[in-house]
């Protein structure tokens, strides 16, 4: 803004003597001299002394593969929070919705290109790209849960292992594991499903590995985004579909279109979310920064599978008991046709020399690792039947 300067005006002077005005031109020049010595030295203290930079905000578009209103979005929420919280601001996360910028199967290119930072989502979703991606968050059941997969992956060398995937592929990212999923369910039906050749010829959707291991049953497998599932249904183009919890299949509305749902199975026993980020983009970040992106990762897996536990089991609760939905047990016939699926898959895929190595390092850790706590840990149900008097399948149907 322009300011206007005035000046001065000395007429209507009082007479004075000129000693008198000998002495107010020598006051006036100690006075010049004086402010000019003032400001000399202000300049050499702003010399002297480092500025204070005012601290500037970094902002990073983040976009989850998860619709607006699902628990999955939740989580990327508190993850992008947690970031915000840990940066003082300093760093922030701008989340968006699947569909705000790309579908959710495109975020991936999406942030490759720079047209995203980041994202949330999972790793099976660019098994396309390379069969081992779905290895990173969809693995194969060597007896492990999230948790003991999570492990692995930051402690047990899968870290490095996905960083090599990365690279070798030449895609520019970076990312990390997080957030435990419990084992999910074979999925919603329109009949129970009672023996493994009743998948056979069936349109089903699933992601990652398990759509390999539903082909082995002669499933007709279709992949989709999770808000794609229960249209799809309702036209009738799929017979069965799974998408990962109580809480977010009753968000997306399975029980309008199936009343029968499939608990337990080995095509997704256990799985993690995916963050990641530009390369670029990261890397121009301070360590700092890159820090808080890295241990907020970890501190949001306790989070979410605390959220998790408390609202999975009464969304489950409330099919039941306000939308009619009957859960059934899948049985182990069933079970175990998938694990000799799961067989017949690693075999073919290992013939690739990358997937092969991450699945024989994985397959070593849970040899020790799930080996060690089989034997350490007491088994559970007995004890819940002990107190509560009843099985924890009381309340689905065994086939």
């Amino acid at each position: 803004m322009a300011h206007d300067k005035t000046a001065a005006s000395e007429t209507g002077a009082t007479p004075a003597s000129h000693e008198a005005q000998a002495s107010v031109s020598t006051s006036r020049r100690r006075f010049l001299t004086g402010s000019a010595a003032a400001v000399g030295a202000g300049a050499a203290a702003a010399v002297g002394f480092p500025s204070i930079a005012v601290a500037q905000t970094t902002t990073l578009r983040f976009q989850s593969t998860w619709p607006n209103q699902d628990i999955f979005h939740e989580f990327a929420a508190d993850y992008v929070r947690i970031v915000n919280e840990m940066s003082g601001g300093r760093l922030r996360l701008n989340l968006l919705p699947a569909g705000a910028v790309v579908g959710a199967l495109q975020l991936q290119d999406a942030v490759i290109s720079g047209a995203l930072d980041g994202g949330h989502g999972v790793t099976a979703y660019w098994y396309g790209k390379h069969k081992a991606f779905s290895l990173f968050g969809t693995p194969p059941p060597f007896g492990w849960d999230a948790h003991q997969f999570l492990a692995w992956y930051w402690t047990g060398g899968g870290k490095e292992l996905y960083a090599e995937l990365l690279e070798m592929l030449e895609l520019p990212l970076v990312g990390y594991q997080t957030g435990p999923m419990p084992t999910q369910a074979l999925g919603w039906f329109k009949e129970p499903i009672a023996s493994a050749d009743d998948l056979r010829g069936l349109k089903y959707r699933t992601v990652g590995l398990a759509a390999d291991l539903m082909n082995e049953f002669g499933a007709a497998v279709t992949i989709m985004g999770g808000g794609d599932i229960v249209p799809a249904m309702d036209r009738g183009l799929l017979d069965g579909a799974e998408f990962n919890n109580p809480s977010s299949d009753r968000l997306l509305g399975f029980p309008d279109v199936s009343k029968t749902w499939m608990l337990r199975s080995y095509h997704q026993d256990c799985e993690a979310f995916e963050v990641m980020f530009n390369k670029r983009r990261h890397d121009e970040l301070p360590e700092e920064f890159q820090a808080i992106l890295q241990y907020a990762a970890k501190a949001a897996s306790s989070e979410m599978y605390w959220k998790a536990m408390e609202r999975y089991p009464r969304d489950l609760n409330a099919m039941r008991e306000e939308q009619g939905v009957r859960t059934y047990i899948t049985p182990d016939s069933v079970l175990e046709a998938q694990l000799s699926a799961w067989d017949a898959v690693i075999e073919r895929e290992s013939s690739n020399e990358f997937f092969k190595k991450v699945v024989d390092h994985q397959r070593d850790y849970c040899e020790r690792v799930v080996g060690f706590h089989l034997e350490h840990t007491t088994p559970k149900e007995p004890a819940y039947v002990h107190f509560y008097g009843k099985s924890p399948t009381d309340t689905s149907t065994l086939l």
